[in-house]
């Protein structure tokens, strides 16, 4: 394959990686940016650099060390001892997030198709699994086909949007915040999908042949996510500040509209909680595979029964518990990947 195909498929799994159940309900668009009114065009800038900037870093680095799994990122971060000491740290939440994707596609299949929960939970497990023992080309291959869905679902959204009466609020929405508050926003956001996505970025970056590659799918994976971003902004805007009601303000969008739209808003947020679910699993079993000598099929079973038994504790009281600390520990990391010198962008 040549280096454009590679760098598309590489782009691809990136922007899948990072684009989850939250995204696609339009919470995390609400919460980072459009609260914020018309700054929020300013603050996707920002994100988006650090996006392209620091998630090509992140797999470069991985390239140069020949990094196997995160935990070889952390140690050459913040050294051996103390990067150990993340790496369990992650491990803990890159399990509990990997829980909260798996209650949250039950919770897909028992409120928007009636079917079982527990029928939803052993189905995406099934799915998962025969993913993750292809490895990282099962996990592109999955991206390969969602995100360009994800994509045609954003340009309805886009397109409904913009032909609105209140198309243009984006430009003028205003916000109570203060700038510090604004400003910060999109640090965070990028923090924490960035530390999440690192469990494939390395094992990514590792894998590719050339860092020629791996620059222009990060360029490719950043432009991606900022462009749904943007697109997501700019629908949510036109329904501001009634649409701050609802848990998932996307669907308020969606529901009035045909239902061939609203299937596929269903699918579209099963589809980026599973990219995103698949994406943790397999960079927890690399991880554990460094500790615990184990067939790596049989650590893939044991992590889904893990997550299984844990997700029956349900998914809304997961995310209101392991969020805000999660945001914590990404901001500390994302300093850390900004701070290292001399890797990352020679070569």
């Amino acid at each position: 394959m040549n280096i454009l195909g590679r760098s598309l498929l590489i782009g691809l799994t990136y922007i899948g990686t990072v684009v989850g159940a939250g995204f696609a309900t339009g919470q995390e668009i609400l919460q980072f940016f459009t609260l914020y009114g018309r700054l929020a065009t300013l603050t996707i800038v920002v994100s988006s650099i650090l996006f392209i900037w620091l998630g090509t870093k992140v797999m470069v680095i991985s390239h140069q060390i020949k990094a196997h799994s995160y935990e070889d990122m952390n140690i050459h971060l913040f050294g051996n001892h103390m990067g150990r000491w993340v790496s369990l740290f992650m491990l803990v939440l890159l399990l509990a997030i990997t829980t909260v994707m798996l209650a949250g596609a039950g919770s897909v299949f028992s409120e928007h198709l009636n079917i079982s929960y527990q029928f939803g939970l052993l189905i995406t497990m099934l799915l998962a699994y025969l993913v993750i023992i292809r490895g990282m080309a099962g996990i592109k291959a999955v991206n390969s086909v969602v995100v360009p869905i994800m994509f045609l679902f954003t340009i309805i959204v886009f397109k409904l949007a913009i032909q609105s009466p209140s198309g243009y609020n984006f430009l003028t929405l205003t916000s109570d915040y203060p700038l510090w508050r604004v400003w910060l926003s999109p640090f965070m956001y990028s923090a924490f999908n960035l530390i999440l996505a690192q469990a494939v970025l390395v094992p990514l970056g590792a894998t590719t042949p050339d860092i020629r590659t791996i620059r222009l799918g990060g360029l490719i994976g950043g432009v991606g996510i900022t462009i749904m971003l943007w697109i997501g902004h700019i629908a949510l805007s036109a329904h501001m500040p009634g649409i701050t009601q609802y848990d998932i303000p996307m669907g308020h969008i969606i529901v009035p509209l045909d239902p061939w739209v609203y299937v596929m808003f269903i699918f579209i947020i099963y589809a980026e909680i599973f990219t995103t679910l698949i994406a943790d699993l397999y960079g927890l079993s690399l991880q554990l595979e460094q500790r615990i000598s184990i067939n790596p099929k049989i650590m893939v079973l044991l992590l889904l029964a893990l997550c299984y038994i844990v997700s029956q504790i349900g998914f809304r009281t997961l995310v209101a518990t392991l969020y805000p600390l999660m945001g914590l520990v990404s901001l500390v990391w994302l300093f850390m990947i900004i701070k290292k010198r001399g890797l990352g962008l020679e070569g």
